[in-house]
């Protein structure tokens, strides 16, 4: 994606620095955001106290409560942790349970297996 910018009747091109955040995704974040927050005061834990305890600093842990993407994934797989519920990130797309995928390799399954003749016979 491309941003066209005009500086005094010249053209500059320049490349965005990402793609714009999809509204689904944007509601997602805000709602673990939100999740995250209310877990953490549900067990009595400071802001402070959890950041000290998973390794980021108190903005971060604000930034995280408040949904923004920049945090990054191992942040909030070590709240997780602490909170105790950190299989469930291990699950989130669990392959044996991906109907999609499922649908997808059963299409490439073979109707029929057929067996390779050998000279001389045998099989």
């Amino acid at each position: 994606m491309k941003d066209i910018i005009s500086l005094n009747g010249s053209f500059e091109v320049r490349k965005s620095k990402s793609l714009p955040m999809p509204l689904p995704v944007e509601r997602t974040l805000l709602k673990l955001g939100q999740d995250l927050s209310l877990a953490r005061r549900r067990r009595h834990i400071s802001q402070a106290s959890l950041a000290e305890r998973i390794g980021a600093s108190l903005n971060t842990v604000k930034r995280m409560e408040k949904g923004d993407p920049r945090v990054q994934l191992h942040i909030i797989a070590r709240t997780l942790h602490v909170f105790g519920d950190l299989q469930r990130l291990s699950q989130l797309l669990d392959t044996s349970e991906d109907q999609i995928g499922l649908v997808l390799m059963d299409e490439q399954v073979p109707k029929r297996i057929r067996t390779r003749k050998t000279p001389g016979g045998a099989l």
